[in-house]
């Protein structure tokens, strides 16, 4: 979002700069000039020079279009909701995801593609957060147990379901490109999602994540009747 704001308003200056140089080669009034397809041209002729051009006669008369810009940008608020649905064996304690929706708003996507995969990437993140990711620490020396993916677990692709997304984009109102963020979306609501559901499903049981497959069967264990 701010690195977005920041990139545009240099793009603005070195347009604005080449503008002026522009209309010098073209012989025309700077107001007429525009930008459009890696060009300068007159508005409503087909006189255009190349930004290339325009950049080498800016250095051959020791000007430059090079630009540096600073900007400002307030906080947005990235909206959405995500449905998770879970299955619990009762017997092993595994738990299964056989769905899960979201819907997000991150303002205006300027890359649909990347933004659909940025939510379904931090939704397995979420995930795996959730079910079995776990920096397991010896007790009495401190010692990383967990160093290696021999140890961590990960979700696979057994772990997380093919998820049915939509974008609903509403503008954003703090900064030029209308956008907010998104890179952290899937991440944040898949661990309430996930963590809620399980929570449904064992009520009046207390599970820190990960809720691992004997976290969840000792859980399970309580919610019988007559369970320690």
């Amino acid at each position: 979002m701010t690195s977005g704001a920041a990139a545009l308003r240099a793009v603005e200056l070195v347009l604005e700069k080449g503008r002026g140089i522009a209309a010098r080669l073209l012989e025309a009034a700077e107001a007429d000039i525009d930008y459009c397809g890696g060009a300068f041209c007159i508005v409503g002729t087909d006189r255009a020079v190349s930004l290339f051009e325009v950049a080498e006669k800016a250095s051959s008369s020791g000007e430059t279009l090079d630009s540096k810009a600073r900007v400002e940008v307030p906080q947005s608020f990235p909206n959405g909701c995500h449905i998770c649905e879970v299955e619990i064996d009762a017997e092993t304690g595994i738990v299964t995801i056989p769905s899960y929706v979201a819907v997000d708003d991150c303002g205006v996507a300027l890359d649909p593609v990347l933004v659909e995969g940025q939510i379904e990437g931090g939704i397995a993140q979420g995930i795996g957060q959730a079910l079995c990711e776990d920096a397991v620490y010896d007790p009495r020396s401190g010692q990383l147990l967990a160093g290696s993916f021999m140890d961590y677990a990960m979700p696979r692709a057994d772990t997380v379901p093919d998820v049915a997304g939509a974008l609903h984009p509403v503008t954003c109102r703090t900064n030029p490109l209308g956008v907010k963020g998104t890179g952290e979306a899937g991440t944040t609501a898949a661990l309430a999602a996930v963590m809620n559901a399980i929570a449904d499903a064992l009520p009046g049981t207390r599970l820190d994540m990960p809720a691992t497959p004997e976290k969840v069967w000792r859980a399970l264990r309580q919610c019988e009747p007559g369970g320690s």
